[in-house]
């Protein structure tokens, strides 16, 4: 038996109306209900990727998270430690942007300021090994979440990149994605 879903009618935007959106509107929740599911899809491919590093990116990811949860940091923090750099494979130099953009209305505003910007504070400890300014996170200096981006990437960031570290596996982080990733309901 074929499903068949309503639609909206339009060609443009221009030509909508009230009752296209009232048929759009309600399967936000329907996207937003496999957003968790592309996540942890995004988070497995990390895994084919070293891009040079002594780790592969979804071993990074991992170490990063396991060394905030064991730390005690909240939920939100450890999910945020966890997808920092899931859009590394899709573009590497806008991937804060890629993460910021996924968790953006689900974490506190200090979290999305972290993800955002923690390439910038990540240069710090080897940029000038690469003709740029490694000092460039100060243009951020007089923003309220500078040291809560600056400890992230001191503490758990710069420092996940061991290949004898046991981290946690992502099986283990899965219900924390979809806890937090779950719905609108559920954003900030």
């Amino acid at each position: 038996m074929t499903e068949t879903h309503q639609r909206a009618s339009f060609t443009s935007f221009e030509e909508s109306t009230a009752e296209d959106w009232a048929i759009i509107a309600p399967q936000l929740s329907v996207t937003q209900g496999m957003v968790a599911d592309r996540v942890i899809d995004l988070m497995r491919a990390l895994e084919f990727d070293h891009g040079g590093f002594p780790v592969n990116r979804l071993e990074h990811s991992l170490q990063t998270a396991t060394r905030a949860e064991k730390d005690g940091q909240d939920d939100e923090y450890v999910l945020c430690a966890l997808i920092h750099d899931i859009g590394d494979t899709l573009s590497p130099y806008a991937h804060p942007d890629i993460a910021a953009g996924i968790v953006k209305p689900f974490v506190s505003e200090a979290n999305h300021f972290m993800v955002k910007h923690h390439g910038e504070f990540q240069g710090y400890y080897f940029w000038h090994y690469l003709g740029m300014d490694k000092e460039a996170r100060d243009a951020h200096r007089d923003n309220p979440f500078f040291d809560h981006t600056e400890e992230f990437c001191a503490k758990y960031d710069q420092k996940a990149f061991d290949s004898d570290y046991v981290s946690n596996p992502l099986e283990h982080y899965e219900p924390l994605i979809r806890k937090i990733l779950r719905s609108a309901d559920n954003a900030s």
